[in-house]
């Protein structure tokens, strides 16, 4: 194997980075100086821009993510940017657009869809691409987000379709026929027990839900049906240990309960509710 390739894995091992291989090859195609895509096993050195790897090899190995550091993140059916701003897009969120389809079985569907705590936009977007008829709000608190937001909606040429806004969703006056939201719910023993990925550079915004992690479930219970149509939907993400509590917690709501589905750990991760 090539020194140099030999040099920086085992810098990326011995700091107990996950993956480091796979890790590598992303900070070499990151810094590379043509459009050609490098290989670890057929590696030259003049294939890429030496000050800019080792820049953002030092930014890896104090375990700053791979997405934030090449400002960018898979989700669904398409690449976002991300920044220090905004949550990453994970793939257990996915499960609200496969949600949402279940309930809209018709693609063509004119409907108004209202995303809460929209960060990157990556749900918004991505329920754009699949109701292209469909007129979708996306709200957030944060300033930085919501120009995270508008920066991927602009570049996917959805701005007709998707409005972005700063507010919180009880300053929303209108009504939807699809809500849904992927808010903080980590509890404070989580957040200290997340790992330095997360706690360093992840929106603290966007991860604490309260105490017990449930602050926003609350809110939602007490607003969310009047900030839908008579036959809308309400589709949320939730901690895998929260079901039993978020139960609880929407029976004083006007919504009814429609099913949990769980993600690709089998563990609790959606709640979906009618209106009354």
């Amino acid at each position: 194997m090539n020194d140099f390739i030999s040099s920086n894995l085992k810098k990326l091992k011995n700091n107990n980075i996950p993956n480091p291989e796979i890790d590598l090859r992303i900070l070499l195609n990151y810094s590379r100086n043509s459009k050609n895509e490098i290989i670890l096993s057929n590696f030259n050195i003049n294939q890429i821009n030496i000050d800019k790897f080792y820049s953002i090899l030092n930014r890896r190995i104090l375990h700053e993510p791979i997405s934030k550091i090449i400002n960018t993140k898979s989700f669904w059916k398409d690449n976002f940017y991300v920044n220090k701003f905004v949550l990453d897009p994970r793939p257990e969120t996915e499960c609200i657009i496969e949600e949402a389809l279940k309930i809209y079985n018709n693609k063509k569907n004119h409907f108004k869809i209202l995303d809460i705590g929209t960060g990157s936009g990556a749900l918004a977007i991505s329920l754009a691409r699949e109701f292209e008829n469909a007129e979708i709000l996306a709200v957030d608190i944060s300033e930085d987000a919501i120009k995270v937001a508008n920066k991927n909606i602009r570049e996917k040429k959805l701005d007709k379709q998707i409005r972005v806004k700063k507010s919180t969703f009880e300053n929303i006056d209108d009504e939807f026929d699809l809500i849904v939201s992927n808010p903080p719910y980590l509890t404070i023993t989580e957040m200290k027990n997340v790992s330095d990925e997360i706690r360093k550079f992840e929106p603290e915004i966007a991860l604490y839900g309260g105490d017990d992690g449930l602050d926003f479930y609350r809110e939602f219970a007490l607003k969310i049906d009047t900030k839908l149509t008579n036959t809308g939907y309400f589709i949320c993400e939730i901690g895998a240990s929260q079901f039993d509590k978020c139960m609880e917690i929407f029976n004083e709501s006007g919504l009814k309960f429609i099913k949990k589905s769980q993600d690709l750990q089998k563990k609790d991760r959606i709640m979906s509710f009618s209106k009354l």
